[in-house]
Order: C-alpha cells, then structure tokens, then sequence
C-alpha cells in the first residue's frame, strides 16, 4: 500500500499556484488512472487505486501547507502504511521551471510543507521536487509561490506533471539506487 501526497494550499483561490504543484499532479494522477474518490474523509482529499497491483491512496491534505505533515500522518498511522511508501511531491523555487528532481530525505531548503512533514513524521521519504524557478527582482518569495502560473510557464508545468505522471508505477516502487536512472528518464525532453 502506498500513500502519495501533493502538497498544496485547500480552496480553489490557490488552485493553480505555482505552491500547489503537487496538488495540480494528484489531480492529473487520479484523472488519469481513473482513481476512486473516498468520500468523507477526515484527512483532506483522498482517492484509491490499483497500480501494478498495488494499492494507492493519493492525499491532497486538509490543512494549509505549513500544517500538512498533521494530515499525513494520521492517514500514514489509521491505514498503517510504511514511510518507505510514503511520496510527497512538492514545489521548488530552487529548481528551474519545470525541472523534476527525486530524493529520498534531506533537507527543507525553508520549504513550510516539508517542515511540517519533517517535524511530525521524519525526514526520510520519497520527495517529487518540481521546480518553479525563483522569483525575480528579489520579489518576496511567500509572494511569488502564492501566485499563478504564467500562461507560458503552465505548458511547461503540465508537461513535467505528465511526465511524472507517466512514470508513476517506477516511482512508487523504485528505491535509492534506481533514483539515479529515473531521474535521467524524467529529466528527458
């Protein structure tokens, strides 16, 4: 059993910020592969499915991002499911425009959502980092995260969404050492 979280803010006020990539790819997941919704579901916006013969929930939690890590871990502990297959995907300005990056633990780089993650659960995780760019002129970077997308940086989002998407039966499953591969094969235009 898997769980892959998107983070992002809740509300369509944020839907398509360049803070909610990772919401804007469960989205795409679970339109693509047809996943069920959960309905009620204490823990934010849940689906299921099947992939590879596993089952998958995708989480878009509840609360605002700096207080997502509350959400996932409830959903990790109520259905008993490994941090090993846990996969948060995740913005980051720290990465040029559509840039796909995987990792497993490190850092926060001053990322509110994994300083959430990182307090409540551990540092130890798959991470789907997808770049957004930084801001220019100096803009205020909590600013810049919480504004939409240009129209021409959508393209270039949602091709790297689909390309996540596409290679999602090696994500969820891969470990360290095939890291390094499936970043060659997502990096790839």
């Amino acid at each position: 059993m898997y769980l892959l979280v998107g983070l992002g803010n809740p509300g369509s006020k944020y839907k398509k910020n360049r803070h909610n990539v990772g919401h804007m790819t469960i989205d795409m997941i679970v339109k693509k592969y047809n996943f069920k919704k959960k309905n009620k579901n204490k823990f934010g916006d849940v689906f299921e499915g099947q992939l590879s013969n596993e089952k998958i929930f995708t989480l878009k939690p509840k609360e605002f991002m700096n207080l997502s890590g509350v959400s996932i871990k409830k959903f990790l502990d109520f259905y008993k499911i490994n941090i090993k297959n846990l996969l948060v995907i995740h913005d980051d300005i720290d990465l040029p425009l559509g840039k796909i990056k995987i990792k497993i633990g490190g850092g926060n780089a001053g990322h509110n959502g994994l300083k959430s993650i990182d307090a409540v659960i551990s540092k130890n995780y798959k991470r789907i980092r997808i770049g957004i760019d930084k801001p220019k002129n100096n803009k205020n970077i909590d600013k810049f995260v919480l504004e939409n997308f240009e129209k021409k940086e959508e393209k270039e989002i949602i091709f790297s969404i689909n390309r996540v998407t596409s290679f999602l039966q090696y994500l969820i499953s891969s470990d360290v050492n095939d890291i390094s591969i499936l970043m060659n094969k997502l990096s790839k235009k």
